[in-house]
């Protein structure tokens, strides 16, 4: 809201006030997840949030956040998300953030570097982002807020961030001179290229906005959806700024149990939880619990993608869709996870009563998943052969989760579904390579010597 200079909203701004107040740790910061440690960016961003929304920087709340921002490094330890929202903002220069050319939406397959080596979040995420690198827009922020105390020297000094303890030195050697000499080169880009890039940028975004439930069904996509509109002069009411800004107010939770407090959810999780839910039902095995199941799972069934051949199809043009998301809509990218517990779900349900309701769906969701199998044995969460690992040494990937690679969670889910089915290792041959996958990762880690892990 402030970014856009919006109407403010003062009710929602005190109940955001609130909850970020309550959940505020001892020591000053927040988490990033429940029992978590505090983070910095975090704190960075909730400190920012409640100036903005009006706290005085002389509060006790606030000097104890800003102690603990500046106990863990200052604001200059923040990451490059929060980075990019202190560029938007004016605080930081855009020296402070790596180089990411919209130029990127133009490059081929083979390259190093191209959109669908990365995981769909950082997907949907990084590409809204490639225009407002280019453009540089700066918010509105009406009040004119600023948050230069929390910095150890002045913000405008702030350059890129230090490797972080996953990455490899020479990897990120290369590629902080690679984003030395793009830095150099960018203002020599041609004017139609560069053009050329914003529109494909755009017709990416375009093509899954996913009406109310946003671009890839996630925040970070989302909000970042609504300031390249922005930031290109769509009008407040075009159709697609308009659909991307309100697929931000449905993910408000109003509690007003809790004083009246609000928060923003940073996605849905209906099919998940929904299909998660059939199978404890299924555990208490009462009427009334049966008729829940049978309400859940024909609720599912038309939930599931059966027509858009999202962007799992680089890797695998020739497999039918047949998954279902993780949120209400996401149909450019079905959950792998999600597809497994819902097959299974429906096929207990089936046979526990008796009935063959849900075959046509269960083979369906079947199909895809085996299709989405990477050649390891293992699955990824939405995508396979998700594992340029090289990636991860980028300065933009210093959150670290900027891949899909297979993972023992997931794939155990998935043969759980295929021996669930009667496909077991001994006679299918994708249960085969599953559990090697997963005795493979097991073994690995035990003589590394730490836990096999997600």
């Amino acid at each position: 809201m402030h970014y856009l200079a919006e109407t403010p909203n003062l009710e929602l701004e005190a109940k955001i006030a609130r909850y970020l107040r309550r959940i505020q740790r001892a020591d000053g910061g927040w988490l990033l997840f429940t029992d978590g440690a505090m983070d910095v960016s975090v704190t960075v961003k909730a400190y920012f949030a409640l100036k903005m929304i009006g706290d005085s920087p002389e509060a006790e709340h606030m000097q104890r956040a800003r102690r603990a921002i500046r106990a863990a490094g200052g604001a200059e330890k923040a990451n490059v998300f929060t980075r990019i929202l202190l560029a938007l903002f004016g605080v930081v220069s855009w020296r402070a953030v790596p180089m990411m050319p919209v130029e990127i939406t133009l490059l081929p397959e083979w390259f190093p570097f191209h959109l669908s080596k990365v995981s769909y979040w950082a997907r949907t995420v990084i590409v809204p982002l490639l225009v407002l690198n280019a453009k540089r827009p700066r918010a509105r922020n009406p009040k004119g807020v600023r948050i230069d105390e929390l910095f150890f020297d002045a913000p405008v000094n702030v350059g890129m961030a230090a490797r972080a303890p996953y990455q490899h030195q020479g990897w990120f050697v290369l590629f902080r001179c690679v984003d030395a000499v793009l830095r150099a080169a960018d203002p020599l880009f041609p004017r139609h290229t560069r053009q050329r890039a914003i529109e494909a940028a755009v017709r990416f975004v375009d093509e899954r906005l996913n009406g109310e439930d946003g671009l890839g069904a996630i925040f970070p996509a989302m909000a970042n959806s609504v300031m390249m509109y922005d930031v290109l002069g769509y009008p407040e009411d075009h159709p697609n700024r308009a659909l991307a800004r309100k697929s931000i107010e449905k993910l408000l939770i109003f509690d007003e149990a809790l004083d009246g407090e609000a928060y923003c959810q940073p996605c849905l999780s209906p099919i998940w939880d929904t299909s998660l839910v059939a199978h404890a039902l299924l555990e208490a095995d009462t009427p009334k619990a049966r008729a829940a199941v049978s309400r859940g799972l024909d609720w599912l069934v038309p939930l599931q993608i059966l027509d858009v051949r999202g962007d799992w199809i680089s890797r695998r043009p020739n497999i039918r869709p047949g998954g279902w998301a993780f949120q209400f809509a996401n149909p450019h990218y079905p959950d792998v996870d999600d597809t497994a517990v819902v097959a299974m779900a429906m096929e207990r349900a089936d046979r526990e009563n008796g009935t063959a309701l849900y075959g046509e769906a269960i083979a369906r969701g079947r199909e895809w998943v085996v299709g989405m199998q990477s050649s390891d044995g293992g699955w990824g969460a939405f995508e396979p052969e998700n594992t340029q690992y090289y990636l991860n040494n980028i300065p933009f990937s210093d959150h670290g989760a900027l891949l899909d690679p297979p993972t023992v969670d997931v794939s155990g889910r998935c043969l759980s579904m295929l021996a669930q089915l009667g496909k077991q290792p001994a006679t299918s041959e994708p249960s085969k390579r599953a559990l090697d996958y997963i005795f493979c990762v097991v073994r690995n880690a035990m003589e590394a010597g730490t836990g096999a892990g997600g």
